[in-house]
C-alpha cells in the first residue's frame, strides 16, 4: 500500500476529530445558554431547541469516536481495517436525531394540552439571535469540511446545524409574535420543530442504511478507473468492475479486462500487475482480482460473428451492454455476457428470448450466455 495514501487517511482522521471537537464544544455552550433561557422564560420551544443542541453535541461525540476507531490499523481480526465504523457511527447519529425528534414531539403535544405562559426578556432574544448566527457559521464550516474529507457523518452534522439555525429562527419568530401580540405559538412551533427533526433523522437513517446495504458507487469513479485500465494498449475493454467499500476512501475491487487471444500467461501476469499499480496510484483503489476475457484476433469469422451478435442482442429493449464475446471455431462454441437494465421485470425471460433467437439463427453453434448486473 502507498504510504502517501496512508498519510492522507491519517490526516483525514485528524480533521474529522478536530471538527467534531469544535462541534461538541459549540453545541454544549449553545445548549446551556438556551436551557437557561428556556427555563427562565418558561418556553418549551427554547428548551426543545436546547435539547436539539445537546443531541447535536452527542452526535459530534459519536462522530469523533467513530473516526478514532476507523483510523485504527488493520489487525488479525480486521485485516481490511476498521473504516466501516464510520458508517455505523453515522447510523447511531441518525438514531439519536430520531430519538430527539420523537421526544420533542411528545413534550410539545403535552404543552398544547396543558399550555403554560412564557415570559421572554430582551436578553433572551439577543442570545437566540446570536445562536442562529453561530449555528449558521458552524453548519457551513462542518459541511464544507465533510465535503473536503468525504465524511458522511460530518456532512450530515453540517446539514443538521444549518437546519438548527432555521429551527432557532422559528423559535425567535414565535417569541416576537408573543411579545407583540400576546399570541402564544410556543407549543405549536415545538411540534413543527419536532417534525422537522424527525424528518431529518429519517433522511440520515435512509442514507446510512443504503451505504451499509451496498449503494451504487459513484459513476464518475467507476468511469475513471475503467479509463485508467484501458490506457494500456493491450486492453480492449474493462467490464464488471465491482468495488467493495471498507470505509471512506477504502475500496477493494475486481474487474474483467478484454485482451488479445495471442497473449501469453507471462504477458498477462505483467499486464495485471501494471494495471493494479496504476489504479491504486491514481484512485486509491486496490484491485484484488482481475479476470480475463480473451478476444478473437486471429479469426475473421469470429470478428464478423461478434459484430452480428452485438447488433442482434443490443436491439432488445432493456439490454445495456454486450461484452465478453469469444468464439471457439473448433468446438463451434460461443460465449458472451449481457448486462440488463434493472427496469426489466422478467430478466430471465429476456435472456431466454435472446438465447432462443441466436440458436435459431445459428443452429450449428452452441451458446453460453451470462446475465450480468448493471453495477
Amino acid at each position: 500500500m502507498d504510504n502517501g495514501i496512508g498519510e492522507t487517511a491519517n490526516e483525514r482522521g485528524r480533521i474529522i476529530v478536530r471538527t467534531g471537537i469544535i462541534g461538541v464544544i459549540t453545541n454544549v455552550l449553545l445548549a446551556a445558554a438556551k436551557a437557561a433561557i428556556g427555563l427562565r422564560a418558561n418556553s418549551i420551544a427554547v428548551i426543545l431547541d436546547a435539547v436539539n443542541n445537546l443531541s447535536d453535541a452527542l452526535s459530534s461525540l459519536i462522530t469523533i469516536v467513530g473516526a478514532r476507531i476507523a483510523g485504527r490499523k488493520p489487525d488479525k481480526k480486521h485485516p481490511l481495517g476498521h473504516g466501516r465504523t464510520e458508517d455505523l457511527s453515522a447510523f447511531i447519529v441518525s438514531a439519536v436525531v430520531l430519538y430527539a425528534g420523537v421526544t420533542a414531539l411528545i413534550e410539545s403535544i403535552k404543552k398544547i394540552i396543558t399550555p403554560e405562559k412564557a415570559d421572554y426578556s430582551a436578553v433572551s432574544l439577543v442570545v437566540i439571535v446570536l445562536a442562529i448566527f453561530v449555528k449558521l457559521a458552524l453548519g457551513t464550516y462542518v459541511k464544507r469540511t465533510g465535503g473536503k474529507v468525504n465524511s458522511d457523518a460530518l456532512k450530515a452534522a453540517g446539514t443538521d446545524a444549518l437546519f438548527d439555525a432555521l429551527v432557532s429562527a422559528s423559535v425567535l419568530a414565535s417569541a416576537v409574535v408573543f411579545m407583540t401580540t400576546g399570541l402564544s405559538l410556543e407549543a405549536y412551533v415545538g411540534v413543527l420543530i419536532s417534525l422537522l427533526i424527525i424528518k431529518s433523522g429519517i433522511g440520515l437513517t435512509r442514507e446510512t442504511v443504503d451505504k451499509i446495504l451496498g449503494a451504487r458507487v459513484d459513476r464518475e469513479l467507476i468511469h475513471a478507473i475503467k479509463k485508467t485500465i484501458c490506457e494500456d494498449e493491450y486492453v480492449f475493454g474493462a467490464y464488471d468492475l465491482i468495488l467493495h467499500s471498507y470505509g471512506p476512501e477504502t475500496f477493494i475491487g475486481s474487474v474483467h479486462i478484454e485482451v488479445p487471444d495471442i497473449m501469453t500467461a507471462d504477458e498477462i501476469d505483467q499486464l495485471e500487475r501494471c494495471i493494479t499499480a496504476n489504479v491504486y496510484r491514481k484512485h486509491g483503489v486496490y484491485l484484488a482480482g482481475i479476470g480475463i476475457y480473451s478476444m478473437n484476433t486471429k479469426d475473421d469469422e469470429a470478428k464478423e460473428l461478434r459484430s452480428e451478435l452485438n447488433s442482434l442482442v443490443m436491439a432488445h429493449d432493456g439490454v445495456l451492454q454486450f461484452h465478453g464475446f469469444y468464439y471457439d471455431p473448433e468446438k463451434k462454441h460461443v460465449v458472451f455476457d449481457v448486462i440488463l437494465d434493472f427496469e426489466v421485470e422478467d430478466r430471465k425471460a429476456l435472456i431466454d428470448s435472446i438465447r432462443n433467437e441466436v440458436e435459431r439463427l445459428y443452429p450449428d453453434l452452441t451458446f453460453h450466455i451470462t446475465m450480468d448486473v448493471d453495477i
